[in-house]
């Protein structure tokens, strides 16, 4: 069962948050472990199996990226594994060139503006992706994950990044 029957909601990109979390946590109550305590062994197995199924439906659709992730592994999208391969010549050049701006900002605002520069992208390329999914666009599907994947990973290095550059400077 994938995760959005799991929870009763649209296979979609866009997802009512309000409604994604009632329906976790109806399905939360239904099988959380603790209603299952003296019951058979094989029941229980079943509602631990059932609440950990849920809260990894729950904690990947939540995230917009890896909601987009996700719908595109059904859609029959394949991406690189680690997260890490960027296989595109203009993203690696992109992802280069962000990399060493951010090398070389000596100042937390600087890397502030290169980390919501990167939050304006991803927001972007996130609304975007909706029109790619209409026309079941695989090809270009699979290059905008990876950008979102680079830009999403960008903003980790920058956080880290921000917070190095503090240390040094207290």
């Amino acid at each position: 069962m994938d995760h959005f029957a799991r929870l009763g909601l649209p296979a979609a990109l866009e997802l009512d948050g309000a409604a994604l979390d009632r329906a976790y946590f109806t399905a939360q109550r239904q099988w959380h472990p603790d209603r299952f305590v003296g019951r058979p062994p094989e029941e229980r197995a079943k509602a631990s199996t059932e609440a950990a199924g849920l809260n990894d439906a729950y904690r990947t659709l939540k995230d917009p990226l890896s909601r987009a992730v996700y719908l595109a592994g059904l859609k029959g999208v394949e991406l690189p594994g680690d997260g890490k391969t960027i296989d595109d010549p203009d993203l690696l050049m992109e992802a280069m060139e962000a990399r060493e701006a951010l090398q070389e900002a000596a100042t937390p605002e600087a890397v502030d503006a290169l980390a919501a520069q990167a939050r304006q992208d991803l927001q972007r390329a996130l609304a975007g992706l909706d029109s790619l999914f209409l026309h079941d666009d695989r090809a270009a599907i699979r290059k905008a994950l990876l950008r979102l994947r680079y830009l999403d990973k960008f903003a980790e290095e920058a956080r880290a990044r921000r917070t190095n550059l503090q240390r040094v400077k207290a």
